[in-house]
C-alpha cells in the first residue's frame, strides 16, 4: 500500500486533526513514511492565525513540488486544515500541481479522496464545504506519529467559535461552534483509557463554550462542567485538562471544579491577549483587566500551586506606549509561569485588519522583546523555586532532544527530563528536581520502582 506524510503546522486542534487523517489512512492499509521524500502521498495541514504560517505551508509546498514533480509526478500532494478553507480554489490556482483542498469540516473524508486521487478517477478535489455533524467524526487517534498508544491523547469535543475577536480568522475557517453529545466524548475516552491512556486532554477552539447551547444548566454546572464531571468518573484515568478557554467562560462552578475533581491538573492555560481595557475592546475579548486578574486569584485560591499560562498579541492596531505598559504591569502582577508571545499579525477579511493606527512592524518587535524579558524573568524564578522539590510527573517518553532521557510532564503542566528506563514509560513518579532549564525542569535521580506513585 501506498505511505503517506502529514506535516502539521499551528495549534493542537491541527495536531489532533492531523492524527485523524493519519488513522484513517493507516486503517486503510497505508503506512506512514519517516519523511516527505519517502511518502507516496503529501499533505499539509495548515494554519491561518498568522501569515507567517500561511506562507511557511505555501513555500514548503512549493519546494516539495519542484523536489517531487520531476523524480516522482505521481506523488499526491494536498492542502488541509484552515488555510485550505480560507484560500480553497484559489491554492490550486496558486499552485497547479497541488491535488487536494480539504477544508476543516471534511478530514473524514480525506482517506476516500486520496484513493480516488491515486486510482486516478479523480483529478483534482477541492472540498470546503460546511459539513452538518462533522464536529463527531473526529474519533482516530495515532498518536506520536505512530500506531502505538501513547500514555495522553487529545479527545475533540466540538469545533468552531462564535466569538469573532477582531484580530482571528478562526470563526472565518472552522465556522460556528458545534458540541459532540457527553456520551459520544465519554466513550472515547473510556476506549482511549481501556488501551492505556491515562492522561486526556479536552480539546475545542473555545473549550470553555462547549454545550453552552445544547446542554442546559444543570445544579449551577455548565455543561462543559457536567462534561468534565463525567469523564472524571472514567475508571484507570488519571488527569484530566483542556485547552483552549476564554476567560469569559471561567465561572465559578469551573473554578470550584479545580478544588474538588482530583483528576483537574491544576493547569490553565488563559489566553489574555492584552493588558489594556481599551486595547481587550477593540479586540472584542469581552472582559477587562480587572476581570482577568480577578479570575487568576480566583483559580489560586482554589488550587494554590496552579500553573498559569497565557497568549499575549503585541502591536495590535492603535496600541499605544501607554496599552502596552498596561499589559507589563499585568503580567508583573499576575506572574505568568509562560507566555507565548505573537506579533500582531494582519488577517485578510478581519476587522482588524481594516483599523486605523497599524502599529509599525519595528516597534511590534521592539515590544515582543521587551515583554519576552518580563516573561521570562518572572519564569526563571518559578522554575528555580522547584529545585530541590518533589514532583508527580506521568512518563511520556524519550525525550525528542537527547533520547537517554525520559520526558514526562508535572500535573501543572511543568516538563521534566530525567534518566530512566522502558519500564517508567505510562508510569506516575514523584521525581525530586535538581535543576533547571529554559521552562524545563531537571531530575537527576535514575529509575527505582520506589518512585512510583501508588
Amino acid at each position: 500500500m501506498p505511505s503517506v506524510y502529514i506535516k502539521t503546522y499551528g495549534c493542537q486542534m491541527n495536531e489532533r486533526d492531523s492524527e485523524t487523517v493519519a488513522a484513517q489512512l493507516v486503517a486503510k492499509g497505508y503506512t506512514l513514511a519517516p519523511a516527505e521524500t519517502m511518502a507516496d502521498v503529501i499533505l499539509l495541514n495548515t494554519c491561518s492565525v498568522r501569515d507567517f504560517a500561511e506562507q511557511k505551508a505555501i513555500g514548503k509546498m512549493q519546494n516539495i513540488v519542484a523536489e517531487t514533480r520531476r523524480a516522482r509526478p505521481g506523488v499526491v500532494l494536498g492542502f488541509m486544515g484552515c488555510m485550505a478553507q480560507s484560500r480553497g480554489q484559489e491554492l490550486i490556482d496558486q499552485l497547479p500541481d497541488v491535488d487536494l483542498v480539504l477544508g476543516t469540516q471534511k478530514f473524514h473524508r480525506a482517506a476516500d479522496y486520496v484513493g480516488e486521487l491515486l486510482a486516478g478517477t479523480r483529478q483534482k478535489i477541492v472540498d470546503v464545504a460546511e459539513e452538518t455533524g462533522s464536529e463527531a467524526t473526529i474519533r482516530e487517534h495515532i498518536l506520536n506519529g505512530s500506531a502505538k498508544k501513547s500514555v495522553s491523547a487529545f479527545v475533540s469535543i466540538m469545533q468552531g467559535c462564535n466569538q469573532y475577536c477582531t484580530f482571528c480568522i478562526v470563526p472565518y475557517t472552522r465556522g460556528g461552534e458545534r458540541s459532540r453529545t457527553i456520551p459520544d466524548i465519554v466513550a472515547e475516552c473510556r476506549q482511549l483509557v481501556a488501551e492505556g491512556v491515562r492522561e486526556i486532554t479536552l480539546l475545542g477552539q473555545i473549550v470553555t463554550s462547549y454545550g453552552k447551547r445544547e446542554i442546559p444548566v444543570r445544579d449551577g454546572l455548565s455543561g462543559f462542567v457536567q462534561l468534565i464531571e463525567a469523564v472524571h468518573e472514567i475508571e484507570g484515568l488519571e488527569r484530566i485538562r483542556f485547552t483552549s478557554p476564554h476567560p469569559k467562560g471561567y465561572g465559578d462552578d469551573l473554578i470550584a471544579a479545580y478544588a474538588r475533581l482530583p483528576k483537574l491538573c491544576e493547569s490553565a492555560h488563559l489566553p489574555l491577549q492584552s493588558g489594556s481595557d481599551r486595547i481587550l475592546k477593540l479586540m472584542h475579548r469581552g472582559y477587562t483587566r480587572e476581570r482577568f486578574a480577578t479570575i487568576i486569584e480566583k483559580l489560586r485560591a482554589a488550587r494554590p500551586n496552579i500553573g498559569i499560562t497565557t497568549d499575549i498579541i503585541v502591536g495590535f492596531p492603535g496600541e499605544t506606549d501607554e496599552d502596552f505598559e498596561q499589559t507589563l504591569d499585568l503580567c508583573r502582577q499576575v506572574r505568568f509561569d509562560n507566555a507565548y508571545i505573537f506579533k500582531y499579525s494582519e488577517r485578510r477579511d478581519t476587522p482588524a485588519a481594516l483599523m486605523p493606527d497599524q502599529v509599525p512592524q519595528a516597534v511590534r518587535e521592539a515590544r515582543n522583546a521587551a515583554l519576552l524579558d518580563v516573561i521570562n524573568g518572572i519564569g526563571r524564578e518559578k522554575y528555580d523555586a522547584y529545585i530541590g522539590q518533589t514532583v508527580e510527573i506521568l512518563v511520556e517518553g524519550p525525550s525528542k532532544k537527547n533520547a537517554a532521557r525520559l520526558t514526562g510532564r508535572t500535573r501543572c503542566n511543568k516538563i521534566v527530563l530525567f534518566e530512566g528506563s522502558d519500564r517508567d514509560q505510562g508510569q506516575l513518579l514523584n521525581l525530586k528536581i535538581t535543576r533547571t532549564g529554559s521552562f524545563t525542569l531537571y531530575s537527576g535521580t535514575h529509575a527505582d520502582p520506589n518512585r512510583l506513585v501508588v
